[in-house]
């Protein structure tokens, strides 16, 4: 199913605030091909999602599975945004994946990192046990 995301603003400056901070206090290794948003339930109270970025020396965009996601060259740890979808109409992980794709989107457009991002060769979102949905491509020579 398509999900049409509406973004709360004041929600999305607080993930930009979150992953420009990441990008600003950490240095990418050279090596990095591709970047991963990797999605977690969490264990809190309510239903409880958090985005972490990785970054990867490896990318397959035809490899749905993910499997080049876990060839990891840098992550952010235990600095994971959080949202709480306790009180949305639709708490399913589709729509918390679209949400959080929206944002990672909207990111790729206008944040301050975005230049970075692009110039690798591939970004993906998914759940850390699940599979990934590829949300960039970078069709140029690299």
């Amino acid at each position: 199913m398509d999900y049409k995301v509406n973004i709360v603003q004041e929600i999305y400056h607080k993930f930009e605030e979150w992953l420009d901070s990441l990008l600003d206090n950490n240095d990418m290794p050279e090596d990095t091909a591709a970047y991963n948003f990797n999605l977690y339930d969490e264990a809190m109270e309510g239903i409880v999602y958090g985005i972490q970025i990785v970054a990867c020396d490896k990318f397959d965009p035809d490899d749905k599975g993910g499997d080049w996601a876990c060839h990891m060259v840098w992550y952010s740890e235990e600095d994971i945004f959080c949202l709480d979808f306790s009180d949305e109409e639709d708490s399913s992980f589709e729509y918390v994946q679209a949400v959080f794709t929206a944002f990672v989107k909207k990111y790729l457009d206008e944040g301050k990192h975005r230049e970075l991002l692009l110039a690798s060769r591939g970004i993906g979102i998914g759940h850390v046990e699940g599979d990934l949905d590829i949300i960039y491509v970078n069709n140029k020579e690299l």
